[in-house]
C-alpha cells in the first residue's frame, strides 16, 4: 500500500460517508460545495459507502413506488453522484466488511448516515400473533429490499394499519390499491403477483389523536383519493376538535388543508356512491390500540384488534374514555414509526434509536466528542421529518466538520487507491457508480421488454426493479 500520509493541510482531506441515501449524498454535496472548498482553502476527497449494491437508500427501499415525487429526488441525487467528484462504493457493510479501525486508517473523518429501517415497537399484547406485521418490513418487501424474503402472506380480507403518519398511509394505500395500477412503477414482479392475488376488501387506518393532529402531509392524503375502485370511508364521531385543534387549524396552512380535505370527504360520503367500489379504505381517529387477539377457532392467528376510544383534552393530546371496541380483522400492520439500529464501536441511544451526538459530532460514553466521527440524517436526529429536512441536518454536521478540519486525527494511509486494495484483498465484491449505471440500464431494459411484449393492455413499465443481491452485484460488476 501507499506511503504514510502527509498532514491533511498538505493533501486532500479524506472523508468517508457511510450510507448513500439522501442524508449521505446531501452531506457529500454540501461539503464539496462549501465556501472553504470553493475558495481553495483546502481540497476534499470523498468516498460514499453503501451496504446495498445500489445507491439512494430510503428513496429506493423505503418510499412507496407510486409516489410521484420520487423521480424528482432520484434525479437530484443522480446529478450529484454523476459529477464524478464523489466516489460511490456499494455492497460494503460497515461492521462486517470494514470496521471503524479500517475507516480511521484511510480517512481523516467519517460521517455516519445509516438511517433507520426497523419498526418502532408497539408494546401491546398479541403483537407476536401470526398476521401481525411491522410496517417497515412490509415496505422493505414491496420495495424489493435485497435482504428480505420475496414472499409475503396476503390472505386477509380485513386489515388494520396502526399509525397516522406517512408510512401508515403508504402501507394502507399499497394494501388497498389494485395491483394493475402499480405496473407503471418500478414494482418488482413478485410484489405485483402477490398484490394481484390479495383478497383484501377493507383496510382500516387507526390513529390515537384527532384529524387536526395527524402526522401525514396533504400530498400523502390526496394520493389516497387517486386509487381506482377504492372508496374512502370516514366516521362523523371521529371528527372532534378541541381548543388546540382550532388554534392549529387557524395558524397552520398544512393542518387546515388536511382537515378541510377530510371534512369534505366526510360530507361527500364516498362510501355511499351509487356503485360501491370493490375495496374500501377506512380512516379512524381517536382510537388507541389495546390488544391484538385471536379466538378459539383460530388460535395463534390475528382475528381482531381492541381499541380504547380516546378524547381530546384541550391541548391537542388525548385521554382514554374507558370505552372499548373491537375491530374484526385478519391482519394488523404496525406503522408507528422507524427506529435506528446500533453501529459497531459507537455509542447508541437505544430509547431514541440514534447515535449520541451534539449537532452531528458523535459522542463517547462520557459525552465527549469523538474526534473525526460525525452523524447526519435519521441516525443523528431520529426518524422524524421529511426527506428535505436532511439537508438542514447535513448542513449542520458539515459545518462542525469544517470547524474541526485542522485538528482531525490524520489518516495513516490517505491514498484513495489504498481502500480499494483493502477491499480487493478481503474479496469484497464492491460496486461502483459505473456499476449502478449498468444496473439502472438493465432495469430500464426489463421494463421496455415487458412493455413491448404487450403484457397488460398497452401499459408501459418504465423499469422493473432487480431484487436478488447476487443479481444486482453480478450486473453491476459486469
Amino acid at each position: 500500500m501507499s506511503n504514510p500520509a502527509e498532514t491533511p493541510s498538505k493533501r486532500p482531506l479524506r472523508v468517508a460517508i457511510v450510507g448513500a441515501g439522501p442524508a449521505g449524498v446531501y452531506a457529500a454535496d454540501i461539503l464539496t460545495k462549501s465556501n472553504e472548498v470553493k475558495d481553495g482553502d483546502f481540497e476534499v476527497s470523498i468516498d460514499l459507502f453503501e451496504a446495498y449494491p445500489a445507491p439512494y437508500g430510503l428513496i429506493r427501499y423505503g418510499v412507496a413506488p407510486d409516489h410521484p415525487r420520487i423521480k424528482g429526488i432520484v434525479n437530484a441525487l443522480h446529478k450529484v453522484l454523476d459529477r464524478g467528484d464523489i466516489r460511490f462504493l456499494g455492497n460494503v457493510t460497515y461492521g462486517r466488511d470494514l470496521t471503524l479501525h479500517d475507516f480511521r486508517a484511510f480517512y481523516d473523518a467519517v460521517i455516519f448516515s445509516t438511517g433507520a429501517i426497523k419498526d418502532a415497537e408497539l408494546e401491546i399484547p398479541g403483537v407476536e400473533l401470526e398476521g401481525s406485521f411491522g410496517g417497515a418490513d412490509f415496505v422493505s418487501w414491496y420495495d424489493g429490499h435485497p435482504d428480505v424474503s420475496r414472499d409475503w402472506t396476503l390472505e386477509a380480507k380485513e386489515i388494520a394499519v396502526i399509525g397516522n403518519g406517512n408510512v401508515a398511509l403508504d402501507v394502507a394505500r399499497m394494501l388497498v390499491k389494485h395491483a394493475d395500477e402499480l405496473l407503471v412503477t418500478e414494482i418488482p414482479d413478485n410484489v405485483y403477483r402477490a398484490l394481484k392475488n390479495s383478497p383484501v376488501t377493507d383496510v382500516h387506518v387507526f390513529g390515537r389523536r384527532g384529524p387536526a393532529q395527524v402526522k401525514f402531509t396533504p400530498l400523502e392524503l390526496r394520493e389516497l383519493s387517486h386509487a381506482e375502485d377504492v372508496d374512502i370511508v370516514l366516521y362523523p364521531e371521529d371528527f372532534e376538535f378541541d381548543e388546540a385543534s382550532d388554534a392549529a387549524i387557524r395558524s397552520n396552512n398544512q393542518i387546515r388543508t388536511m382537515v378541510n380535505t377530510l371534512t369534505n370527504w366526510l360530507v361527500e360520503e364516498h362510501a355511499e356512491a351509487e356503485e360501491p367500489s370493490s375495496r374500501r379504505l377506512h380512516l379512524h381517529f381517536l382510537h388507541s390500540p389495546v390488544e391484538i387477539h385471536d379466538d378459539a377457532a383460530n388460535p395463534g392467528k390475528v382475528t381482531g384488534i381492541k381499541f380504547e376510544r380516546m378524547q381530546l383534552d384541550g391541548t391537542g393530546n388525548v385521554k382514554g374514555t374507558g370505552e372499548f371496541l373491537d375491530c374484526p380483522v385478519q391482519a394488523v400492520y404496525r406503522a408507528i414509526g422507524y427506529h435506528g439500529s446500533p453501529l459497531d464501536e459507537l455509542e447508541f441511544d437505544a430509547r431514541r434509536g440514534v447515535i449520541p451526538n451534539e449537532g452531528g459530532r458523535v459522542l463517547d460514553a462520557e459525552g465527549n466528542p469523538v474526534p473525526g466521527i460525525y452523524a447526519t440524517g435519521w441516525i443523528k436526529r431520529g426518524p422524524v421529518g421529511l426527506i428535505g429536512h436532511t439537508k438542514g441536518d447535513a448542513l449542520e454536521t458539515i459545518g462542525f466538520l469544517l470547524e474541526d478540519r485542522l485538528t482531525l486525527p490524520p489518516a495513516q494511509n490517505p491514498d484513495p487507491q489504498a481502500i480499494i486494495e483493502l477491499l480487493d484483498e478481503r474479496g469484497i465484491e464492491y460496486t461502483t457508480w459505473e456499476g449502478w449505471n449498468k444496473l439502472d440500464a438493465h432495469e430500464l431494459a426489463l421494463g421496455a421488454e415487458w412493455s413491448a411484449a404487450g403484457n397488460a393492455n398497452g401499459v408501459v413499465r418504465e423499469r422493473i426493479k432487480v431484487v436478488p443481491r447476487e443479481d444486482m452485484v453480478e450486473i453491476s460488476r459486469g
